[in-house]
């Protein structure tokens, strides 16, 4: 299948936009349906959302699973369901107020992997329906723990009530579960007053296009090859019988390269899909961004 368009668009996301506005945005721009995204972010966010248009919606699950870096800011001592500003707040009547050295002590045991209880108000799926949408009904939920990684979780500012944090994370993390468990730890409570994801992966802040700027005259410019969005993967270029051979659907040789899946280029350096090892050794193309897979 060809497309007029193939690649990835790093958005920088306005707050109160639903991350569906920032994709319908992308694909009227570009005139295709073949759009997606790498991660949502929740209408108060602002910040970095990987589009993929074309092939590149092939690749969301590598590159949704890469690092995320986060700037959130948190009101201590209140609360709400949705452990931000999107429900009512309820505040502490007289809420303790750690001292910066208790914040930063309990801070440490949240870096690494852990488990995290997602947020009641979410994407995650109970009983074949979104979290939030039984939480907006009053569900009590049980949400399950999910082993997340913490890179790095970073104190840049505390005058209380608003703790700022920096938080480097694996795909999957809830900011708002940080600040909120972090809360608790110290005996009070949180919610998330902003936040801000400033790099997907090698996608910075600073290189995302205002979602305003997105148009049908400015999306070719904007538009980055999908390779860029692959970095963690291996590469390797096909030489002319070894694509003309994997286009066609053809297994190549269990020798051809090493990895379980890797970046296949043709000569001229352009991403033509990706090798996957079969259970017999011999990797196939797919996807395969020259023909049906």
């Amino acid at each position: 299948m060809r497309f007029p368009f193939t690649g990835v668009i790093p958005v920088d996301k306005p707050r109160g936009v639903t991350s569906r506005k920032v994709v319908d945005a992308v694909a009227r721009a570009a005139g295709m349906k073949t759009v997606g995204h790498a991660g949502t972010l929740d209408p108060l966010a602002t910040g970095v959302m990987v589009v993929c248009v074309g092939h590149a919606t092939k690749l969301v699950d590598h590159i949704h699973s890469q690092t995320k870096h986060y700037s959130a800011t948190f009101l201590l001592g209140r609360s709400s369901p949705s452990d931000d500003f999107e429900t009512p707040i309820e505040e502490e009547a007289a809420p303790l107020r750690p001292s910066r050295e208790l914040v930063e002590s309990a801070a440490a045991a949240f870096r690494g992997e852990c488990l995290q209880r997602p947020c009641d108000y979410s994407a995650v799926h109970v009983e074949g329906k979104r979290a939030y949408r039984l939480a907006r009904k009053g569900r009590p939920l049980e949400l399950p723990l999910k082993r997340v990684r913490i890179d790095q979780l970073v104190i840049t500012d505390y005058q209380w009530p608003r703790l700022a944090l920096d938080v480097e994370c694996s795909a999957g993390t809830f900011i708002r579960a940080i600040g909120r468990d972090l809360a608790v730890a110290l005996g009070t409570r949180a919610v998330m007053e902003s936040l801000i994801r400033t790099a997907v992966g090698p996608f910075q802040l600073a290189d995302a296009v205002p979602l305003a700027h997105i148009d049908a005259h400015s999306l070719r410019s904007a538009l980055r090859p999908s390779i860029e969005a692959t970095p963690h993967l291996p590469r390797y270029t096909l030489d002319d019988d070894s694509l003309a051979l994997a286009v066609r659907g053809g297994l190549l040789p269990a020798d051809t390269c090493v990895g379980p899946e890797v970046l296949a280029l043709d000569s001229g350096g352009d991403l033509v899909g990706l090798l996957r090892r079969l259970e017999s050794g011999a990797l196939r193309l797919r996807p395969n961004f020259r023909g049906e897979g």
